[in-house]
């Protein structure tokens, strides 16, 4: 066996049980909200709001890593041992964390939106906008993730570099708008 074989192979037994873990986390995250949403306090928007910080986070730790492996990973030799490490960071990061994130971050963004502002106000429509270009972000880099995994990335390091501003830049749109609510 190479050691690029006993790489992959290492990789791929604990990337198993990794993903395992993390959708088992991801249930039980949503079988608590569940629980508190059906069983819980009478008053389950600051729960809610929590539950939706929580989820933010970790969409925009994912959100803001990602670019940044693409990059180290656009300067890597296709095929490398680097390469391939890449390659399954990049995935359980995505699978793992960034696309479970982005679903809770929507399902309960939306709710807030509806029973806390009724879906009104100008800041809150100017904030799904900013959102849904953090999930175009996300779909852009999504596929990214699947072109290296095939090594077919195009783009140079430098791209990916540009690329990386983009989540950072909506946060910022999106937090001013949350906290100021300037319309």
């Amino acid at each position: 066996m190479t050691d690029m074989n006993n790489a992959n192979s290492g990789a791929g037994s604990s990337g198993g049980a990794a993903m395992r873990r993390a959708a088992i986390a991801i249930v039980i995250f949503l079988v608590l909200a569940a629980l508190l949403f059906l069983f819980g306090p009478d008053d389950f928007y600051p729960w809610a709001k929590a539950i939706h910080v929580i989820a933010v986070i970790s969409w925009m730790a994912g959100m803001l890593y990602l670019p940044r492996l693409l990059v180290y990973h656009a300067d890597a030799e296709k095929g490398s041992v680097q390469s391939e490490t890449f390659k399954v960071m990049e995935r359980r990061l995505l699978r793992g964390i960034i696309n479970p994130a982005m679903i809770i971050t929507w399902a309960f963004g939306l709710w807030l939106a509806w029973k806390g502002f009724g879906f009104q106000g100008g800041w809150l429509h100017a904030k799904i906008a900013a959102v849904l270009g953090l999930s175009a972000a996300h779909g852009y880099l999504a596929g990214a993730v699947r072109k290296f995994a095939e090594d077919r990335n195009e783009k140079p390091a430098r791209h990916w570099r540009i690329v990386n501003e983009i989540p950072t830049l909506l946060m910022i749109v999106i937090v001013v708008l949350v906290i100021v609510k300037p319309f």
